[in-house]
Order: structure tokens, then sequence, then C-alpha cells
């Protein structure tokens, strides 16, 4: 795969198409993140074992997405089978997309760890607090003042942030570019790093997206006073966002990178 730089209006680009592809096939993404969702929390059952499990498969998810989205550009309807489809088309790619996937978990059970020592467990009481609710309203005020759990949430997302860049593109590189783990996470970080530009506007595009439907939201609660319309809204927003959000990776990735016609070893 060869390296391509973009201009920075290719990142709000990037949203704009994942949302023009979702609604091309509502039900089929529909669907396939709903089948996300309940692996997710069939897994989450098991003790442990299933938090490292949804971890792992977070890679192959970004990856089936892509697949969905190609199939989806092609005119074809894409099945929950894309999940696991890599991992069928050789031995030597399988493993390294599963090696990709355990890597990742360790990472990011590494990161809540350290974030964890580092606010003291003050995150994981503002969930408490907040799960018991208005009985707990102050609590909940002094919680989110603590300047130790600021500095927890702040470590999170940073290290956060700085793990996705070596696994944005890294499952699609191994996938289509037949790279090894170690040189797809580093090509990854050299593509997102190169086309930073790109990738803050995709990131400011979609915070532009979330107030945008928080203000809609609450305007719609204030013309029909019934504020509880924001919290009804939340739920199948947050879905509609997530779902495009990973509808859109594709684009990221082929604007990023194109097949190398010499050596293109591109499944089909």
């Amino acid at each position: 795969m060869k390296l391509r730089l973009v201009p920075a209006r290719q990142g709000a680009l990037w949203v704009r198409h994942g949302f023009t592809v979702f609604f091309q096939r509502p039900l089929a993404y529909s669907v396939l993140f709903l089948a996300f969702l309940l692996f997710g929390l069939f897994a989450l059952l098991l003790p442990i074992v299933g938090a490292v499990v949804v971890l792992a498969a977070m890679p192959l998810v970004s990856l089936g997405f892509m697949l969905a989205t190609q199939r989806a550009l092609q005119g074809r309807t894409p099945w929950p089978a894309v999940f696991i489809e890599p991992l069928k088309v050789d031995r030597r790619r399988g493993l390294a997309l599963l090696r990709m996937g355990l890597a990742y978990a360790i990472a990011t059970f590494a990161i809540m760890t350290l974030s964890d020592l580092v606010d003291g467990g003050k995150l994981e009481a503002l969930q408490d607090a907040i799960g018991r609710g208005a009985e707990d309203s102050a609590a909940i005020g002094s919680l989110l003042g603590d300047p130790q759990l600021q500095i927890g949430l702040l470590l999170r997302v940073s290290l956060a942030s700085l793990l996705s860049l070596p696994f944005w593109h890294a499952p699609a590189l191994v996938y289509w570019g037949d790279q090894g783990v170690v040189k797809a996470l580093f090509f990854s970080s050299v593509a997102c790093w190169r086309n930073l530009a790109a990738f803050s506007v995709y990131g400011l595009a979609w915070g532009g997206v979330i107030l945008l439907f928080g203000a809609l939201a609450n305007l719609l609660a204030a013309l029909t006073q019934q504020p509880q319309i924001v919290a009804l809204a939340t739920v199948p927003a947050g879905l509609l966002i997530s779902t495009v959000f990973y509808a859109s990776l594709y684009f990221s990735f082929a604007d990023c990178f194109a097949p190398d016609t010499a050596a293109d070893s591109t499944p089909d």
C-alpha cells in the first residue's frame, strides 16, 4: 500500500460520506451495529474474560465495517459475516489480526489501570454516584470538581487518542496490504501523523455533529416544553452517530492509502 497525503478538508468529507453510505443501506448498517452490540453484551457476561474478548475484537470490528462500506459502494448488501471474513482469507493474516486484537486489549487495560491509579478510583466513584441518581447529587458535584478526577480523565482521553493512531489503519493494512502486525501499526501511525490536519478536521466535524444534535434536541424540548425529549433522543441518536462513524472509517483508509498495483494482494 502506498501512503497518500490528503488536504485538511478531506476530514469533513469522510464524515459526509459516512452519512451518505449509511442512508443508502440504513437497515444493513443497523443490523451490523446490532450484531456488534449483541456480541458485546453476551461476551461481557463472562467475568474478566468477556471484557478482554470485547476489546480484542475491536480491530476486527473496525475492519468489518470497512468491508461493509466497500460492499455498499459496490452496490452489494453487507451482512454480519463481514466481521469474521478477514479471519478466513488465509491463516497468516487471520493470526496477525488476532495478535493485533490481543495487543489492543493489553494496551487498553494498561491505560485503564494507569488512569485508575492516577485518579485514585474517583471515576468509579463518580459512576456509582451517577447510578444512585438525585440522592447523590452533592457527591456528584463534589467529584466533578475534583482535580484528581480531571487529571485522570485527561490522561484517559490523551492516551486513548494516542492508542488510536497505530490501530486506525492497521487492520486494513493487514487485510488489504498483507502487512505484518508491527509494520501495519507503524505505517498506520505514520499515515495518521502525515494527515494530521485531515484527521483533526474529521474529529472536529464529529464534535460539530454531536453539538448540532444537542442543540436541536434542546430546541425541540424548549418548543414543546417536554424536557424528557432530550433523554429519549439521546440513545437512538448515539446509536446512529456511532454506526455512521464506523461506516466512515473506510473513506479515511481509502484516501490515505492506494493499492500497490505491482504487488496487489487485495482479497475480493
